[in-house]
């Protein structure tokens, strides 16, 4: 059984939890005097770094819904399982009274108010500060920007146009009169890295002893390549990607399968992942994400009484295909589990046959969980997978104990390929270059002039089931033929979820903006 170090910083990350709980009706009013933990000394500099905490905690508290609303439409993911408005969704069918398109916009809204908050907060101390206080504050006001941006780009790729809140003081949104677009979201992030990038420490997430794993200057940079990307500004895209990787600090971790398991928790990939921990102990506090959706509706575990899941996430058909045919067998293994239904599905649809599929295509995963058949799902998601033995003894829930992954090096050395096949340029590496270190870890021969094709499927072995990813590009690369598939079709006026009826009424100005 592993068992981790504690880490300060979650340790911290649980606490202020719980004081958040405690005042979870102040924070959702206007910034005024409020702060994080009740009165506060701002003369006290050395307690700048708990509003800081307090934005970490609330960027990571996702609940379950908000990542599926983010993730599921693609080719690379259906929606399984009883949420209708999630199937829905995955058929480009929106439904304005799905409640996870609701609780998206309501929770990440939340939450980068509660950013902003925090901003203010750190800006109290930083009067009072001497030199280094304002110093080590204009670095946690920068941390903040970048959490901040994490939802609000994601906020954006999902809904286009939104709004950009500035502070804290509700009464901004009062009287809009307009919403601006997906590209002035995207330059709005872009420029609020620019922003933050001076004040941010010039270390991997991993380096950092104060709040290990918290975001550097490299996780700014990569969603400034992000926020480009979309705007197809592919020089920007180049430039960004090409300082983290001329930076020498960050690695591919050799083994792809346990990249996304307790051993891969904040690696030298990692640019950035919501951190949470049952701190090496069966029993009492813990930092937790609700991991249930992704699992399998039910399992033999390994370990016996580990929980199986809720069976609302599942790789497509067509992606296992893809990989077959391709035979990225590492990347396969890692990202899709097999019920014996969806194996049959396999045999029935391609040429192979149970003699000659690979070993690993199997009800049984590689650390003895089995897989049992059931009406919700044929796969589930081997990304968002613990295995019942990495689970910390007398802990039962899915995923207990889990990192969620939500940047990593190999998206940004294929953004950095892609960007130079559009036609930027760089010298941190070739296309080339970039690309093969991605399929060498992937267990690949390596390519010689890449072309962007071949880039746009590394992205969709590499990326698959992360946050959307591959939907965002085929919209982006208008490749929407791609999206049409088994038994969907995709237009372009299809990109945009609709906005949830609640944010209509509140903001009647939605009712306008084109979708």
């Amino acid at each position: 059984m592993i068992h981790l170090k504690t880490n300060k910083f979650l340790v911290l990350l649980a606490v202020i939890g719980m004081m958040l709980t405690g005042c979870s009706t102040e924070l959702d009013q206007p910034e005024l005097n409020n702060n994080f933990a009740g009165g506060t000394d701002f003369s006290k500099t050395s307690d700048m770094i708990f509003p800081l905490i307090g934005v970490y905690q609330s960027v990571g508290d996702r609940g379950w819904e908000q990542p599926l609303v983010v993730s599921t439409r693609g080719d690379d993911v259906n929606a399984a399982g009883d949420q209708q408005g999630l199937k829905n969704q995955d058929r480009y069918v929106y439904d304005n009274s799905f409640f996870g398109s609701r609780t998206l916009w309501e929770t990440y809204y939340g939450d980068i108010i509660k950013a902003h908050t925090g901003m203010e907060q750190i800006g109290r101390y930083m009067e009072l500060a001497d030199a280094n206080g304002v110093a080590l504050g204009n670095q946690y006001v920068a941390e903040a920007k970048v959490l901040r941006a994490i939802l609000l780009f994601q906020l954006s790729q999902v809904y286009g146009s939104v709004f950009i809140p500035t502070s804290s003081n509700l009464n901004d949104f009062a009287n809009v009169t307009s919403v601006p677009t997906k590209d002035e979201v995207m330059q709005h992030l872009s420029d609020q890295m620019d922003e933050a990038i001076p004040f941010l420490l010039d270390k991997r997430p991993n380096e950092r002893t104060d709040l290990k794993g918290g975001v550097t200057k490299y996780t700014a940079l990569h969603i400034k390549a992000l926020a480009n990307q979309e705007l197809k500004n592919y020089q920007a895209v180049a430039d960004a990607a090409g300082q983290i990787i001329s930076s020498g600090k960050f690695s591919l971790m050799d083994d792809y399968y346990q990249l996304f398991k307790t051993p891969g928790k904040l690696s030298n990939e990692s640019l950035y992942e919501f951190q949470y921990s049952d701190f090496g102990q069966g029993t009492g506090i813990r930092v937790s994400h609700l991991y249930a959706p992704y699992g399998p509706n039910g399992w033999t575990p390994a370990v016996a009484g580990a929980s199986a899941g809720w069976g609302f996430f599942e790789p497509t058909l067509k992606y296992v295909t893809f990989m077959l045919n391709r035979n990225d067998r590492k990347r396969l293994e890692t990202t899709v589990l097999f019920t014996q239904n969806g194996i049959n599905d396999i045999i029935a649809t391609t040429s192979y046959t149970a003699a000659t599929l690979p070993s690993f295509v199997s009800p049984t995963t590689r650390d003895g969980d089995v897989l049992k058949d059931n009406a919700r799902a044929k796969f589930c998601s081997g990304k968002h997978y613990l295995p019942s033995n990495q689970l910390i003894t007398g802990r039962t829930d899915y995923g207990s104990n889990k990192n969620y992954i939500v940047y990593r090096y190999a998206e940004t050395l294929l953004m950095y390929a892609e960007a130079l096949s559009h036609g930027a340029t760089n010298s941190a590496m070739t296309k080339d270059d970039a690309v093969n270190l991605v399929r060498t870890r992937a267990g690949l021969a390596p390519l010689s002039g890449v072309t962007l094709d071949q880039i746009v499927d590394e992205k969709y072995a590499e990326l698959a089931m992360e946050w959307g990813k591959r939907f965002f590009d085929m919209v982006r690369l208008e490749r929407y033929e791609e999206l049409s598939f088994e038994g969907r079709t995709f237009t372009k006026d299809k990109a945009f979820v609709t906005y949830h009826q609640d944010q209509i009424d509140e903001f009647p100005i939605l009712a306008n903006v084109p979708r």
